[in-house]
Order: structure tokens, then C-alpha cells, then sequence
């Protein structure tokens, strides 16, 4: 993976999340902010949201589809599936490794 891939950007997080969002499938923007609420715990604001959104199709990492009702969904694209979850696997392996390191140390 070439390392502009891995790079999500100043907002890693926000973009993270939503990409989580829509490996569930296709969704507007109102949805995926619910969504990320849902499961993410925290609450993305419609700019985050949107400057995101633009920045992962600029990237190739989603693509919009054609609008339905003032709406317009986004699904992930085949390069978004490979690096959210070249980027998961990352995040597992560093959980691991710092749960690890904890289970060993004193404080724990």
C-alpha cells in the first residue's frame, strides 16, 4: 500500500468512521452521522462530515451515487474496502500490542 493510501488525511478519525459507516452499504450524509453515532460513540458535525466526504472521493476511497430525494448517498469503492481494511488490521495489531504491554506491566 503506497503511503498517500494510508494517509486519510487531517480528519483520520472522522474519515475512519465513516468509512466503517459505509461498509455497511450505501448511505446519505444525515444517516452516516447517525450511524457513527450509533456505533462511534461520538457525533461528527455536518462540516467535518461533508470536507471529509469530499476528501475520500478525491481519493477514490467512495464515490456518490446518483441522488434520491435532496439526497445523496455514498457507497465505498473497492480501493475504500482495501484500505479501510489495510487500516483496521493496523489498529487491531497496535490494540493487541498495547493490551499486551499492559497485561505485563504494574500499573496494570
Amino acid at each position: 500500500m503506497s503511503a498517500d493510501l494510508g494517509d486519510l488525511g487531517r480528519f483520520a478519525e472522522p474519515s475512519l468512521l465513516i468509512l466503517v459507516s459505509l461498509s455497511a452499504g450505501p448511505n446519505h450524509g444525515y444517516a452516516i452521522m447517525e450511524d457513527v453515532e450509533a456505533f462511534g460513540g461520538s457525533r461528527i458535525g455536518p462540516g467535518t462530515l461533508y470536507a471529509a466526504l469530499a476528501r475520500l472521493e478525491a481519493r477514490g476511497l467512495i464515490e456518490a451515487l446518483p441522488p434520491e430525494d435532496r439526497r445523496r448517498p455514498y457507497r465505498l469503492t473497492g480501493l475504500g474496502a482495501t484500505t479501510l481494511r489495510a487500516q483496521l488490521e493496523g489498529l487491531a495489531g497496535f490494540a493487541r500490542t498495547g493490551l499486551r504491554r499492559l497485561e505485563g506491566s504494574r500499573l496494570a
